[in-house]
């Protein structure tokens, strides 16, 4: 394969990874095995993570007064995130090997998240909408909030190590903590993201495990693509993105199964 084809296949990956990111979350599944195809797994889940940034953070922008209401909240949890992704990228950056033989369960897992995704998150809006009608938000706020900080530095562990599915494992626990409505769980959830891959990004430039000549152009697609994202939205039904997201995601899956064991 050519560079040019390279570059165009990663290209279209990323591009499809931050319309995908502004519409479903997932966006990793996308990017990851193409540079996967070319590097060795370790970089190119650095390569993948330093791409997908940007975007993380123009979502953060677009979600910026939700994020000033939990201002409070969302400073407070910044610190697990940064620490939990710091360690889960020095995992990968000292024992590359062990996360290449991870990647098919890294993949599936991830895959799993995304496809319970929808009606979890369908499951914490009525939650929340139901505690908001009956007076019940913000009640054991401070009993809730030092497990909530545990599940998240766990959260950015796993989100330094890989990331797919860290949306979900997020708002599964900012519903718990009532924070007003899904809007700003998923603005707090974007930037908490974001803040675990910068944490990511910081160690894997430190351990020279970016190949910068596929995460700048990669990078540039995926923000182009997270700017998109609300136009593809409106033409496209959410549940038939997702599902052909799941069936990439399955068939990716059984690919690595079948690469690694078989």
């Amino acid at each position: 394969m050519g560079h040019m084809e390279i570059y165009l296949i990663l290209g279209a990956s990323a591009l499809m990874a931050g319309a995908l990111n502004s519409i479903a979350g997932g966006g990793t599944l996308l990017t990851f095995p193409p540079l996967a195809a070319i590097l060795e797994p370790a970089l190119a889940n650095a390569t993948s993570t330093v791409a997908l940034l940007p975007g993380s953070f123009a979502g953060a922008v677009g979600y910026r007064r939700e994020l000033w209401e939990y201002r409070h909240f969302t400073l407070r949890v910044l610190m697990p995130c940064l620490i939990g992704g710091a360690v889960g990228a020095w995992l990968v950056s000292t024992a590359p090997a062990v996360f290449a033989d991870l990647v098919p369960w890294l993949i599936l897992t991830a895959t799993v998240l995304f496809l319970i995704q929808g009606p979890i998150n369908r499951r914490i809006r009525r939650k929340v909408e139901d505690r908001r009608n009956n007076g019940e938000l913000s009640k054991r706020y401070v009993s809730k909030f030092i497990l909530i900080s545990l599940f998240l530095f766990l959260v950015a562990v796993y989100g330094g190590y890989f990331g797919a599915g860290i949306g979900i494992l997020m708002l599964s626990a900012l519903g718990y903590m009532n924070l007003g409505n899904i809007h700003h769980m998923n603005a707090v959830k974007t930037l908490l993201a974001a803040t675990i891959n910068t944490a990511s990004v910081i160690i894997f430039i430190w351990n020279d495990m970016v190949i910068w000549k596929y995460a700048i152009p990669m990078a540039i697609a995926a923000v182009s693509g997270g700017y998109c994202g609300a136009s593809v939205a409106r033409l496209l039904s959410p549940y038939l993105v997702r599902a052909i997201i799941i069936v990439i995601a399955f068939s990716l899956t059984l690919y690595y199964f079948a690469k690694y064991y078989i």
